[in-house]
């Protein structure tokens, strides 16, 4: 097995030459970094590539919800539902566990639920608790849902407004440490299996027979040959694949200030007033802070690389909050915002909303397979069943799938990472290397302490980012690797920790 490490050194060293290899994949967010890993793991030479960096476009930007499907049940999608439910248990109890938790969660009977409605979320959340056990996960790992009195209710979500609670339902899900962190690990152990994993290389060309590539870095283009071809662009698929016919729709986040719902401990999930299938969530966060969402807005037009929240957005998930909790939050304590955008089949439905979840693969008549639609929590079944069509349409031997067993760099099972002598942060955000990520410190005291006042990541963090983890600048380190750009204000008090680390490492690359 290869060495996990991304630098830059590797980088430049796979792009310059290397021969044609069994499988190209354009696009690293979670999907196209899982398509890597599952090519790899089966044996085959792969090179994966991207225009800017990993977990670029959607994958960063989810409710960082590995869940088991209960909207989809909502709607009657039984097969999606059961899909999600076996993917969530296998990200939970084998592939990265490390990176995925528990997370209680409450749905409040307020004076806006009504009867009718409190009777179909029982009735959803029993079903859901089916679905758990149908995919196998056991009961410590994600307990089954209950109906709870007002006074937990409170203990739970203390924002909740008293006045005519009737208590509430109790559930679990499965909640990633951070988004982008799941798609390092997949690209990084891919890379172990001998992956290429070439960020900042833009497709210029696309055939069935690889693609030509610019490095945005240097200028330079280079042609990658493959015998097949995996487009896993999200978004942005169609640009690659006109035959693909894609309606994208938005999803905004709020990020909301430490306390402002109170010591909060579970999530908070809250009916849209006037809907049956459509909710609003607030999910808490190991720094304090809450993250507020989901909307679903059609995006007509270009499709921006960072897509923006709209104010109107901003509005209907302030509202919706204030319809269960006193008080209301208000802009004032909204310290960032991010959108990202569904890579959603085009159907004849008028809402995104009523759009399917569910992934599609398709190849062209040129041969190149594309996959598109999905959600985060069934990356890996997206990616074996993109490897399987890409192969056998170049009539290649397709080979079994390997990855539903197969534990992602960091990987152990809890009571093992309870054994880490390591700080529970990195051991949360980092597994079975955290402790290497506290030897930098070890070894650099300057690397120890927190990159600014309130922000808990240490300037060792930002040095793995560079040695292990394939950062090349500090948007990568800010706003992927660490996350702190999701708050504007910390990043910019941040930055000049991360230009120092750069320096520090382009001087000891120079010695």
């Amino acid at each position: 097995m290869t060495g996990t490490a991304l630098t830059a050194e590797r980088r430049r060293r796979e792009l310059a030459g290397g021969p044609s290899v069994d499988l190209l994949v354009v696009g690293l967010g979670v999907t196209g970094a899982g398509v890597a890993l599952d090519a790899a793991s089966r044996g085959l030479t792969v090179a994966a590539v991207d225009a800017h960096d990993l977990a670029f476009g959607t994958s960063r930007w989810s409710s960082k919800l590995v869940h088991g499907g209960l909207r989809y049940l909502a709607g009657g999608h039984v097969g999606l539902a059961y899909e999600s439910a076996v993917e969530r248990d296998i990200l939970l109890r084998w592939v990265a566990p490390h990176l995925v938790s528990a997370l209680p969660s409450v749905l409040p009977y307020t004076p806006m639920v009504s009867g009718g409605h409190a009777a179909l979320a029982r009735a959803g959340f029993a079903a859901g608790d089916a679905l758990r056990a149908a995919a196998g996960t056991p009961r410590d790992r994600l307990p089954r849902s209950r109906r709870i009195a007002p006074a937990e209710v409170h203990r739970l979500v203390p924002a909740v407004r008293r006045d005519g609670l009737r208590g509430g339902l109790l559930g679990w899900d499965g909640q990633l440490i951070d988004d982008a962190r799941l798609v390092v690990a997949l690209a990084r152990t891919a890379a172990g299996h001998g992956a290429r994993i070439l960020t900042r290389c833009r497709v210029t060309e696309l055939h069935g027979g690889g693609a030509t590539v610019v490095d945005t870095l240097t200028g330079t283009e280079h042609r990658l040959h493959a015998r097949a071809v995996v487009n896993a662009t999200g978004v942005w698929a169609d640009q690659l694949d006109p035959g693909v016919r894609l309606r994208p729709s938005r999803g905004t986040h709020l990020v909301l200030r430490p306390g402002a719902l109170g010591s909060q401990i579970a999530g908070l999930t809250i009916v849209v007033p006037g809907e049956t299938n459509r909710f609003v969530f607030a999910l808490p966060q190991p720094d304090g802070r809450i993250f507020l969402g989901l909307t679903d807005e059609p995006v007509d037009g270009p499709v921006p690389d960072v897509p923006e929240p709209s104010p109107a957005e901003r509005g209907f998930l302030l509202d919706v909050l204030a319809t269960a909790v006193d008080p209301a939050p208000s802009e004032a304590d909204v310290v960032g915002a991010f959108a990202g955008l569904r890579p959603l089949l085009a159907g004849e439905g008028g809402s995104t909303a009523d759009l399917s979840r569910r992934h599609a693969v398709r190849t062209s008549p040129g041969g190149v397979t594309t996959v598109v639609g999905g959600k985060l929590t069934t990356y890996r079944r997206m990616a074996r069943d993109a490897v399987d069509a890409a192969l056998t349409a170049r009539g290649l031997p397709v080979g079994r799938c390997r990855t539903a067993r197969l534990p992602l760099v960091g990987a152990a099972p809890p009571e093992s990472l309870a054994r880490l002598s390591a700080p529970a942060r990195l051991v949360a955000r980092y597994g079975t290397e955290a402790p290497a990520v506290a030897a930098l410190a070890a070894d650099d005291p300057a690397l120890a302490g927190p990159v600014a006042d309130g922000i808990a990541v240490t300037g060792a963090e930002l040095l793995w980012g560079l040695l292990q983890e394939g950062a090349l600048d500090e948007d990568d380190l800010l706003d992927r690797r660490t996350r702190i750009g999701l708050v504007p204000a910390d990043r910019a008090r941040a930055l000049p920790a991360a230009r120092a680390v750069l320096a520090r490492a382009a001087a000891t690359a120079g010695q």
